[in-house]
């Protein structure tokens, strides 16, 4: 990336977060596009992996506290918000010194001029270091300037991965280890990620002598970018893999197995670390992350770690009392419904729900009292003997009741 594209860039906006995001929010946007414009899920869509691509790179400077300080700090200086332009119109803020006619005290830009008495470096560390910082370059940040080139050739680490996974109910409470057949980026198997053609191997980048970055001067500033001849790598590949055209990983269908916890929730991501794209020059395998979708029960409901179970029970059982055989995901347990019980109660069965941290939930019972719809007139009968039995026609009471109100 050149210094230009850096500072003109605007990385809130390919985020679509305000400049005063914090750090949940940013991740949260990046989650979000990066999920929506993956290549995966994109095959052929080149707009799409160009904005995967933008979305990525904005993540890396925004997630980072100290580069997002650099990139604001530089964006203020010398991006589109500043006067003049920026960098376009000569160089400095305005298109020239400030203030027209007064003079303008470079050691007083870039914080390297002495204090009392001329001291060359008291103050050294201000905006000229930070600069360096951003796109190398010489004076006091030299030396941060070297660590970047080095950095530039060095291991990079391998993109993160995600796929997803469908569970039933009862996987997803009890915990299973399934198959997940996926299409990701891996190291080909023909030059062993290397790039070069079986026989051969890369050598050193004449031009940036391995470094993987090049500097170059404009006016008072020194900025480092990657080599264009060995696109950053600081190597260069004569005879490409026949494979992989010289990128050292190719599209790979892969089957791995995956444990999926006891109690994953639907919509949970699961992250397998050192299961994604493999580094490049010998970094570290970026993450695999599984997000999980659990498909409904035909029984059981769930609230936490709680299972939900509606049983319908008589109205002789509420009445009378009894004891149920229900369901469990494991088997069976037994019930006890007192006498009295009213539709709509619910009973607690402890520890018979989902395994959580440290925990087991419950599984909750709601009692439902099925009223008959059809009667034979013996049944009728009898009903209604009962009702007279236990006089327990409660309108004349409410009726009471209501008229007892309106006279107050």
């Amino acid at each position: 990336m050149s210094t230009r594209d850096f500072i003109e860039k605007d990385y809130y906006a390919a985020l679509g977060v305000p400049k005063d995001a914090d750090a949940a929010a940013i991740k949260k946007a990046y989650r979000q596009l990066a999920r929506d414009l993956h290549p995966d899920k994109n095959p052929g869509n080149t707009e799409a992996e160009t904005k995967f691509k933008e979305v990525s790179e904005a993540y890396d400077v925004l997630s980072d506290q100290k580069r997002r300080s650099e990139y604001d700090e530089a964006r203020r200086l010398f991006g589109a918000g500043a006067r003049g332009g920026g960098f376009p119109g000569g160089g400095f803020p305005g298109g020239g010194f400030p203030g027209g006619g007064q003079a303008f005290d470079l050691g007083d830009l870039f914080n390297t001029a002495g204090g009392p008495g001329g001291a060359s470096g008291a103050r050294a560390g201000g905006l000229g270091d930070l600069l360096g910082g951003l796109f190398g370059g010489g004076g006091a940040a030299g030396g941060s300037a070297r660590a970047r080139s080095q950095a530039a050739s060095g291991p990079a680490r391998g993109q993160d991965v995600e796929t997803e996974a469908t569970l039933s109910f009862d996987e997803a409470v009890l915990g299973v280890t399934v198959p997940l057949r996926m299409q990701s980026p891996g190291t080909c198997p023909t030059c062993a990620g290397s790039g070069a053609k079986p026989g051969t191997s890369p050598h050193t980048c004449p031009v940036c002598q391995g470094a993987g970055v090049t500097s170059r001067s404009q006016g008072a500033f020194a900025f480092s970018e990657p080599c264009r001849n060995c696109r950053g790598t600081g190597q260069v590949v004569d005879d490409p893999c026949p494979t992989c055209g010289g990128n050292g990983i190719t599209n790979q269908t892969r089957t791995i197995t995956v444990r999926i916890p006891a109690g994953v929730k639907d919509g949970q991501r699961i992250r397998l670390a050192g299961k994604g794209a493999p580094g490049r020059r010998g970094g570290p395998a970026g993450d695999l992350f599984v997000v999980v979708h659990v498909a409904e029960h035909a029984l059981f409901g769930r609230k936490g770690d709680d299972l939900t179970l509606t049983v319908p029970v008589t109205f002789a059982e509420a009445s009378l009392g009894t004891t149920l055989t229900v369901p469990t995901l494991d088997g069976t347990v037994s019930l006890k419904v007192p006498a009295g019980t009213a539709s709509g109660r619910t009973l607690r069965v402890r520890g018979r729900g989902v395994k959580g941290k440290g925990r087991h939930g419950d599984l909750l019972v709601t009692l439902d009292v099925a009223i008959p719809v059809r009667l034979t007139p013996a049944q009728r009968k009898v009903i209604e003997n009962l009702a007279e039995e236990m006089d327990e026609d409660p309108r004349p009471q409410i009726t009471a009741a209501v008229q007892a109100g309106g006279e107050r």
